[in-house]
């Protein structure tokens, strides 16, 4: 098992119980660690401020008795924007128009039962793959925020010009400040973001996620 699988959880929200538990064998004998969760509320529950602590997914049932698979994940979605556990529905035959608009609206994929084993788990571990993308995209956009803070109000000032592809005496100009200061904070916008120009900063800052 690799450092990545064992960091790796998927949650399994169904209340069927033999389904569930069925879920689960078949994801661990792949070496994927799951849990299960017999409603939406009790899973919604487990989701806090710092949730997922590692790459995840989520395998959920449209139909439940109380909350319903395509209400969870809503609320799930407006608690977590950038979904970083994404979402695959298990549905009915019944259900699958239900399925579809939750894929346009952010849902990984949805299989409609009986489904195809092996064509599940592989889905599974392409969904933690991309949960895993979707974590260090975030980490990355916090670091990158981090450096952002760092800057004056002047420094913004200065990079907001440079992202137009101003050059320093129209930036002196604008500003009625003098070119060398313009120098001066330009210096210290590269050297607290971490970059060496103004084409690496553009790139960096096209890296923060919302």
């Amino acid at each position: 098992m690799t450092e990545t699988e064992v960091a790796s959880t998927v949650h399994v929200v169904e209340d069927d119980g033999a389904l569930a538990d069925a879920l689960s064998l078949l994801l661990m004998s792949r070496g994927l660690a799951t849990t299960t969760h017999p409603s939406g509320e009790a899973f919604l529950a487990t989701v806090d401020a710092s949730w997922p602590a590692g790459p995840a997914c989520l395998l959920l049932d449209v139909r439940m008795h109380e909350l319903s698979g395509i209400e969870t994940f809503e609320r799930l979605r407006a608690r977590k924007p950038a979904m970083p556990a994404p979402v695959i529905f298990l549905t009915g035959h019944g259900d699958i128009s239900m399925a579809v608009d939750a894929v346009k609206n952010g849902a990984f994929d949805f299989f409609e039962k009986p489904f195809n084993d092996n064509r599940l788990a592989d889905r599974v571990a392409q969904a933690l793959a991309e949960s895993q993308s979707r974590l260090m995209q975030a980490d990355s956009s916090g670091r990158i925020r981090t450096r952002l803070e760092r800057l004056t109000s002047r420094e913004r000032d200065v990079m907001a010009l440079i992202l137009e592809g101003k050059l320093n005496k129209i930036i002196a100009d604008e500003l009625g400040i003098s070119m060398r200061t313009v120098e001066v904070h330009r210096s210290n916008v590269f050297s607290k973001m971490g970059v060496r120009s103004a084409v690496e900063l553009a790139r960096l800052l096209e890296n923060i996620k919302d």
